[in-house]
């Protein structure tokens, strides 16, 4: 028998209806119906935080099989774009909400909730071969504003510095630009210098220093490796230079630290703050330090 507004065939009317309502749900605020029941949490956002967030949904499907959670990188900005745009439930970030995100939120009629789930701190790594073992964070800022571009001025072999950054999408690679080239300010016109390879990745910044004698990068705690060489870091020439490990970071004793963070649409409700007051629980801070990030309980 057919539908007669549209000659469709009324089983195939009703199959399509139901179709477009899941459709329509699986659009809302990012959360779905899992087939059977329950209930599907998408993260999205800082490729520093995917393999701490992997981690954390692995542990938390054991506890809450009926939930099932999908985590997936691609920056910070696009974990923040997707809560805009409605595409995740919650947002991962290694930087703050900027104030023009806030007033955007605000002018949609939402307030974005942040809450800081653990500590990092920016790692900057050379080849295993360079000399040089630590730098000030002016130092720093020099090299990766171009002014500096041979190794010898820091006691280094006459090469060229070779310069890998994060790319413009990425937390890691705001965060540093704010707090080292433009020294703690959100605004100013200091940049990267315009030969410094934009990488699309922490991963791919490990891979290139363990490979180029040259090269310099930067990336979080959870990357790090004996594949590449961790600098020290001071704050001014009469300061002492710290390596980053768990105790200097929440010492806040290295110099290049941040908090991670979690946003959602207003105050978490359901499956979502059930996520979230397991990542702050004993068991969730603990998954944080095994992955070589600072808890923050």
């Amino acid at each position: 028998m057919k539908d007669k507004r549209s000659g469709m065939p009324e089983i195939a009317a009703a199959v399509l209806a139901s179709f477009l309502l899941v459709l329509s749900s699986a659009s809302c605020g990012g959360r779905t119906a899992r087939p059977g029941g329950g209930a599907a949490l998408q993260i999205k956002g800082s490729d520093t935080m995917v393999n701490l967030g992997q981690a954390w949904a692995e542990a938390f499907n054991k506890l809450h099989p009926e939930i099932n959670v999908a985590v997936t990188g691609g920056g910070s900005g696009t974990g923040i774009a997707a809560i805009f745009n409605g595409t995740c439930d919650i947002a991962e970030s290694s930087r703050a909400l900027e104030e023009k995100e806030l007033q955007q939120a605000k002018a949609a009629g939402f307030v974005l909730r942040e809450t800081i789930v653990g500590l990092d701190g920016i790692v900057v790594v050379v080849h295993p071969s360079n000399p040089v073992s630590s730098l000030t964070m002016d130092e720093l800022r020099e090299i990766f504003m171009g002014n500096v571009k041979r190794w010898s001025v820091f006691g280094g072999e006459d090469r060229p510095i070779v310069l890998l950054s994060r790319e413009v999408n990425s937390g890691t690679h705001i965060f540093f630009k704010e707090h080292v080239l433009r020294r703690g300010k959100s605004k100013g016109p200091e940049e990267f210098a315009p030969g410094a390879l934009m990488m699309p990745s922490s991963y791919a910044i490990a891979e290139e220093t363990a490979l180029n004698e040259n090269a310099v990068g930067y990336y979080g705690l959870g990357y790090m490796s004996p594949r590449q060489k961790v600098l020290a870091i001071a704050r001014d020439e009469g300061s002492p230079a710290v390596l980053p490990t768990i105790d200097s970071v929440r010492s806040n004793a290295y110099p290049i630290s941040r908090p991670l963070y979690f946003f959602t649409r207003g105050e978490p409700a359901g499956a979502v703050k059930q996520l979230l007051e397991f990542a702050l629980s004993p068991e969730g801070q603990a998954i944080v330090r095994a992955t070589d990030f600072v808890p923050v309980k």
